[in-house]
């Protein structure tokens, strides 16, 4: 049988390895977006599944925010998304570019995955950060700066639209000496993240992914 991989691209971790790193939390917010994708009809979790069932469970991301009003008009936009702007999205793939574009024999694949190209990334992402701290599993946190290090993704499309800027999230979590410290209630405390500031900027999720674009 032929392989589906790209020419030239790696095979991803499978969905198990992916889930056996997330922490207790992390993976009850992914069962969220993933009932909320099949209650909106959508056959993908893509990242605004991700942000919504980040926003309604996880209080560390909620104060990632500028306020509760800023929240609550973001929540007020995910949940008209089955009969409001994410109408345009209905029966397409998400691929913001975080991912090589999806070619069009590989489609039927990708949209049997189950997980958008944009928000497998996230998660792969998320876990990097994990790693570079030294821990086993990724939490809610570290989802959502991989999702607002993706400057074309829904999710920051949704940001957008309710006036919250993801350059400024983006800056609030890793000027912040405690993010991605948070415990996880499954677990326990988390270490300093970025203790090397000499790390290979190609490689460190500090790294603005929105040098060189235009401003609002």
């Amino acid at each position: 049988m032929q392989s589906r991989t790209p020419q030239g691209a790696e095979p991803g971790p499978t969905r198990a390895e992916t889930d056996s790193r997330l922490s207790a939390a992390l993976a009850s917010v992914v069962a969220g977006a993933r009932r909320r994708a099949m209650r909106d009809g959508d056959r993908q979790i893509d990242t605004a599944h991700l942000l919504h069932s980040l926003l309604e469970t996880d209080p560390d991301v909620r104060a990632a925010f500028d306020d509760g009003a800023q929240v609550v008009r973001l929540l007020g936009y995910l949940v008209q998304r089955s009969i409001g702007y994410g109408l345009q999205w209905q029966g397409t793939v998400e691929d913001s570019g975080a991912v090589p574009l999806v070619r069009e024999h590989d489609l039927a694949a990708v949209k049997e995955s189950g997980w958008s190209p944009a928000a497998t990334a996230a998660m792969e992402r998320a876990i990097e950060r994990s790693d570079r701290r030294g821990e086993p599993r990724a939490l809610g946190i570290d989802l959502l700066l991989a999702l607002v290090a993706d400057p074309d993704c829904r999710a920051v499309e949704v940001l957008g639209r309710a006036g919250a800027d993801a350059r400024a999230i983006l800056r609030r979590i890793e000027d912040d000496p405690l993010a991605g410290t948070y415990g996880d209630p499954y677990g326990g405390p988390y270490a300093d993240p970025f203790a090397d500031p000499h790390a290979d900027p190609r490689a460190d999720p500090r790294a603005d992914p929105y040098a060189g674009t235009s401003a609002d």
